[in-house]
């Protein structure tokens, strides 16, 4: 048993002799093929650096500007990487690049690589599905304004919100009880405002045709003169421009919660039988909502402030939800314009589902060549 324990240990000593590195040996680097060029598609100010390797050694990217120059550490980075981007290098100025390789007993260097210079690019190369997405949606409100203004008839598809107005304004009269259309609190400047002016013009015309009362109150000075002669023109229009009163489009104050508590005021003593609140509504819209439904009045709200939209579903009979308050101001007014950006963008989103739908099949089925088509690089 002791020769035996012996030739064991003798065999296990001429194993570990066998695979140790001779005395002296040079440690191998962990990465081979450096290669440095000008990052393509940016704005310039970038050289990417490459190299192969499967380690994941810790080593070092090393710059300077000249092959003979001293090379300055710009940041470490594991070997497994293969890539590192230099973002601070400054347009037209020529670098050279190397990396280190630190070890217990040097540091390894490998050949600089260069000259590389950077330069900013006129197009971002993996972004050319954006480029074509928005050449053709362009083109396509371009066509579809022509067609809209040709007098033919586009089609865009039915609101549940619009179709109660007529209900609602019609309930109104037959109640002989007033009617609130609040055009939010922002300025004339803010698209929710102006989007809300054209359903306001339809709202007027309407009543002008029924006879109802109308009730028009502001928060903001701009938009108050903006909507007395909206109101005053939809009057016009209907061809009942005696019934037109100044005292129909108010302007009550700047404040928020002054403003708000006006109307809530207004709507207990006077009991309205229809509320518009269409427009740009923020901690305001639940105390209106509330109120109005409190005092039985049917309510259609419309507003693209997605944090306000649960309070008037909530609180109100009908809801134009976001997008839907600009589709439905150009529903409403036929504008040519409106009509035809509105149809374009309904036609790029069907385009966009469609892709979609073509990419969810072929990933289906193991190919990724619409989702590469798709993601920017």
């Amino acid at each position: 048993m002791k020769h035996i324990g012996l030739g064991f240990y003798l065999v296990i000593l001429t194993l570990l002799v066998s695979v140790a590195p001779p005395a002296g040996a040079q440690p191998s680097m962990p990465f081979s093929g450096l290669a440095v060029f000008d990052t393509p598609g940016d704005e310039g100010h970038s050289i990417t650096i490459e190299w192969e390797s499967a380690s994941t050694e810790l080593i070092l990217v090393m710059r300077a500007t000249s092959p003979e120059g001293d090379y300055e550490v710009l940041s470490d980075a594991l070997a497994s990487d293969s890539t590192y981007a230099d973002r601070t290098a400054e347009d037209d100025v020529a670098y050279y690049y190397r990396l280190a390789y630190p070890t217990d007993a040097e540091t390894l260097y490998t050949a600089g690589a260069g000259p590389v210079t950077s330069r900013s690019n006129w197009f971002r190369t993996g972004r050319w599905n954006t480029l074509v997405l928005t050449i053709l949606t362009f083109v396509m409100v371009v066509s579809f304004i022509q067609i809209a203004k040709r007098g033919k008839e586009l089609y865009i598809r039915k609101i549940a919100g619009l179709s109660a107005m007529d209900e609602a304004i019609g309930r109104a009269t037959e109640m002989g009880r007033k009617m609130f259309y609040i055009p939010g609190i922002l300025s004339i400047n803010e698209i929710q405002t102006i989007a809300s002016l054209y359903i306001m013009k339809y709202v007027a015309q309407r009543t002008a045709t029924y006879g109802a009362t109308l009730e028009v109150p502001n928060i903001d000075p701009l938009t108050f003169s903006a909507a007395q002669e909206v109101v005053k023109q939809a009057y016009m229009e209907a061809g009942k421009p005696d019934q037109f009163k100044d005292d129909m489009v108010t302007y009550i104050t700047y404040d928020q919660f002054a403003y708000t508590a006006s109307i809530t005021g207004k709507m207990v003593r006077e009991r309205p039988a229809t509320n518009f609140l269409i427009g740009s509504f923020f901690a305001e819209s639940l105390i209106l909502a509330e109120t109005g439904q409190s005092v039985g009045a049917i309510q259609i709200a419309g507003t693209a402030e997605l944090a306000q939209l649960p309070f008037f579903v909530t609180a109100c009979d009908y809801t134009l939800m976001g997008e839907e308050l600009y589709a439905a101001s150009a529903y409403l007014s036929r504008e040519p314009i409106l009509l035809g950006s509105i149809r374009a963008q309904d036609m790029v989103k069907a385009i966009l589902m469609a892709i979609m739908l073509v990419g969810l099949v072929t990933l289906a089925f193991g190919s990724n060549a619409v989702r590469e088509l798709l993601t920017p690089h």
